[in-house]
């Protein structure tokens, strides 16, 4: 199996967004600028030394490519949380830290027609990477929807309202905060994101919130193909096993049996590639193990960058915090958790 690759970034300099949240912005060296060339909505995996323990935990980029000449990251403190709390309190310009390169789906499939951004307190963090890239360098209208407790919780605060200033045409920014009108219902996301449910939605933050505007927005009719959900669950020191769950692909009459081993077909950047899978070995294992470089980051099934499309064949689905029903029904499974449950598997990779 092929190591995961951290590269040690230096940090320029550390932004307090607000009393909980800090920017980190690395001072990229030209050699390392390819490795982490990014799309907006993507994430970097950091992993910083905690009382003397190596711990990672997958931060979204608030820098946009194209638009920041500079890589950043946002990190709000978590009540308890190891990382966050850490990172706030530790971390100062010329430091360094360790990180994977960019990784996750949470990206739009274009930049051009009207966009639909929820989010709710950190969530903002790659909503507004992708709200500058569509301002930039698409031509439709983008409506923000932005959740927090209170004003005092508002991260870009200042960014946004810069931003509004500069597109007065097309950026629509609608604050809502708890601490006036209760966090948002169902029901009330639905009544305000109504005239703009036609457009590509992108829905992050707190897994409630999330829920809410998800179910909004499916309630709206938004296709699927239109509606971007990202969930992030804190990376477990030591992560736990789940029973796993069969993922077949759409037309699967049934789940097929455990198999010893299966012969993988698999789509990737406009290559196929073929290799086998042993008994207990996962697609991400598999990929690596024959070279091929298959997007990948926490390998627990909590940060969704492997996520793949089963189109022929079975799998089983081990640890999934990520993929909903909806997902698994139309065939997507996590390469880091799936194991072959057929002799023959086909996958494909977001493009």
């Amino acid at each position: 199996m092929a190591p995961v690759q951290f590269h040690r970034l230096q940090i320029a300099e550390v932004v307090a967004e607000t009393d909980q949240a800090h920017s980190l912005v690395f001072a990229l060296p030209d050699g390392l600028r390819e490795t982490f060339a990014y799309r907006p909505g993507q994430f970097l995996t950091l992993r910083v030394p905690v009382d003397g323990v190596p711990l990672q935990r997958c931060y979204s980029l608030s820098s946009t490519p194209g638009v920041d000449g500079a890589l950043r990251v946002t990190v709000k403190r978590v009540q308890s949380g190891r990382v966050s709390n850490w990172i706030c309190d530790h971390l100062g310009a010329g430091d360094t830290v360790e990180a994977m390169p960019p990784a996750g789906v949470f990206t739009p499939p274009a930049l051009h027609g009207d966009f639909l951004l929820l989010a709710g307190g950190s969530g903002i963090t790659p909503v507004l990477s992708i709200a500058k890239a569509a301002l930039r360098h698409g031509r439709g209208a983008v409506t923000l929807v932005y959740a927090n407790r209170d004003e005092r919780s508002i991260i870009f605060r200042e960014a946004l309202a810069e931003l509004a200033r500069s597109h007065p045409g097309r950026l629509r920014v609608i604050h809502w905060l708890d601490s006036v009108q209760g966090p948002p219902t169902q029901r009330q996301i639905e009544e305000l994101v109504r005239p703009w449910s036609l457009a590509q939605c992108f829905v992050c933050g707190p897994g409630p919130f999330m829920d809410g505007a998800q179910a909004a927005l499916q309630a709206l009719g938004v296709p699927r193909g239109q509606l971007h959900v990202e969930r992030f669950v804190s990376l477990p020191d030591a992560p736990a096993a789940a029973a796993p769950a069969t993922v077949a692909a759409p037309d699967a009459g049934r789940a097929a049996p455990a198999m010893r081993g299966a012969a993988l077909t698999v789509q990737l950047d406009g290559a196929t590639h073929q290799v086998s899978v042993a008994p207990d070995e996962t697609v991400l294992d598999a990929l690596q193990r024959a070279g091929v470089a298959a997007p990948s980051s926490c390998r627990a099934g909590l940060c969704g960058a492997c996520m793949c499309q089963v189109t022929q064949g079975d799998v089983t689905l081990g640890d999934n915090h990520v993929l909903d029903g909806a997902d698994l029904e139309a065939g997507w499974t996590l390469a880091c958790q799936a194991r072959p449950a057929s002799g023959e598997i086909h996958l494909k990779f977001p493009d």
